[in-house]
């Protein structure tokens, strides 16, 4: 879910704000600054429901004052050696190794994840960082003697210029970082668009590239709400957009973004499923179930929402989900806990409105996460862990992307129709088969339509050397995050045809000749 889309749920942005309240600014040109607007939003502690700090929100010369800066260091990063890039990239890897911990905390107070799963995030981000340390072997090109006589080609790939990169809530860290290493160690520089809900990340983030050494401008931090977002999409200076939020919201930013001219890849909406075949290890499968539909309190994009349960297993696979599902400890996500709260109190209200949408439409309500009694202090933003039974496929718990600790489980005779469920959905970004038939393992993979496929892996994420996407209405634009399509995405392509006079021959250049061009 993205904050654009979410932005008529901001009843804290005022002007100004508590002149005492700490306030997360915009980082600049190598220093943090508040900017040229008076507008702030409030930024919660989810486990306690309170006001933690407020953030401000960009206006239009905000916008223009990053980009700038962005533009103003270009040149010179742009034209700065392979092997001094990489070493700056090497030392904010090592800076982050050493205090990850740091960024795990800000990222637990500001979303509510438990920390274990906030230092996760912090690690799976930390891939793409190591990943983007081998950027010279990756910007290699090709070269060819003699293609024609005497002629030579070379390949090579540059920069693209300004970078935008605007990423949701539910990874303040992981999603931005699928971005700007690759995009940084091939020469770019980048204005990042952090959620205003969890927006602290990101500058502590700006202050570690500071401390390993990247030059003033070449990362930014533009916080703000969709007047940064609009902004960033139409600025002329802008080359790029790199984009994670819902599926409306992601094609707005390609719509908009590529009719201004821009490459974008914008990453959208999921329902992933679970397809759970009858010869499955049944623990397995519930031990998976749990841990990919109520991690992150179901807040990722890749968490499993619709389990589908094939030929009998329903009623054994279910009995065995709701007894973990009741065992979860929800709470302070500092507090050693299994789940924590909601990222705001409306998403918090919206996810449990589907309670009660999957019950009007026939569906049994197992376990009712609305009941929950925290182990936290105030009034934070909790929802246990809810199991719906025998969902049908016309409810909207199941067609809608929920984004929370609800798992639907839908109930089916086949594998076919198992395949034609999960092809059926608009979505195409994760899927899981668990079985223990290599076979039907190896049918599954090859005929569902969705970017990414886990066989008995339920959240298939890939590892950074791979590109991670979807397909169907979870990816606008044709190009995955990180991974070789992310060094080519956020690097151009150029060949150069070059001759050179052999200064001992003899002979004549060849005269004049209007002909097409061939190849000799």
């Amino acid at each position: 879910m993205s904050d654009v889309e979410q932005e008529a749920e901001q009843p804290g942005a005022a002007a100004g704000g508590p002149p005492t309240a700490e306030v997360v600014e915009h980082w600049v040109g190598g220093a943090a600054t508040r900017g040229s607007s008076s507008r702030t939003a409030e930024v919660f502690d989810p486990a306690t429901g309170e006001v933690a700090r407020h953030v401000v929100l960009a206006e239009p010369d905000d916008v223009d004052a990053a980009v700038a800066a962005a533009r103003e260091a270009l040149p010179r990063w742009r034209d700065t050696s392979l092997a001094r890039r990489t070493a700056v990239l090497f030392r904010f890897r090592e800076l982050l190794n050493a205090r990850a911990p740091e960024l795990a905390a800000i990222i637990t107070a500001e979303h509510g994840k438990v920390l274990s799963d906030a230092a996760g995030e912090v690690a799976r981000g930390q891939e793409v960082v190591e990943f983007a340390c081998g950027m010279p072997h990756l910007l290699k090109g090709g070269y060819t003697e003699n293609a024609s006589t005497n002629v030579d080609v070379h390949s090579l790939r540059q920069p693209l210029g300004v970078v935008g990169i605007i990423s949701p809530f539910n990874f303040p860290a992981m999603v931005p970082m699928w971005f700007f290493p690759v995009a940084i160690a091939a020469g770019n520089t980048v204005v990042l668009k952090p959620s205003e809900k969890d927006p602290s990340a990101a500058l502590w983030v700006a202050r570690l590239w500071q401390e390993a050494g990247l030059p003033d401008g070449v990362f930014n931090v533009l916080q703000g709400d969709k007047v940064a977002v609009d902004g960033l999409l139409t600025h002329p200076d802008v080359a790029s957009i790199s984009f994670v939020g819902s599926t409306p919201v992601a094609r707005y930013v390609y719509e908009t973004g590529t009719a201004h001219g821009k490459r974008v890849q914008a990453l959208g909406g999921a329902k992933n499923h679970m397809v759970v075949l009858p010869d499955a290890d049944l623990d397995l499968a519930a031990d998976a179930a749990v841990n990919a539909g109520f991690g992150s309190a179901g807040e990722r994009c890749m968490a499993v929402s619709a389990l589908v349960a094939v030929g009998g297993v329903g009623d054994e696979l279910v009995a065995k989900i709701a007894e973990r599902a009741r065992a979860i400890r929800t709470g302070d996500g500092r507090r050693s806990c299994d789940m924590g709260p909601l990222v705001t109190r409306a998403h918090r209200d919206k996810v449990a409105s589907y309670v009660d949408v999957a019950r009007e439409a026939g569906a049994e309500v197992v376990v009712d996460g609305r009941g929950v009694e925290p182990d936290a202090d105030g009034e934070g933003f909790f929802l246990g862990p809810t199991l719906l039974d025998r969902v049908p496929t016309t409810s909207r718990a199941y067609t809608e992307e929920i984004f929370g600790p609800v798992l639907s489980v839908l109930r089916v005779g086949s594998y076919t129709d198992a395949v034609e469920m999960v092809n059926g959905s608009p979505y195409g970004n994760g899927v899981a088969i668990f079985t223990n038939d290599g076979g039907a393992a190896r049918r599954f993979a090859h005929e569902v339509t969705v970017g990414m496929i886990g066989v008995n892996v339920p959240v298939p994420v890939p590892m950074a050397y791979y590109s991670f996407g979807g397909w169907k209405h979870s990816l606008f634009g044709d190009s995955h995050a990180h991974g070789t399509e992310g060094v080519h995405f956020f690097t151009r392509g150029k060949v150069v045809t070059t001759r050179w006079s052999d200064p001992s021959a003899t002979q004549a250049h060849g005269g004049i000749d209007l002909g097409f061009p061939t190849n000799a």
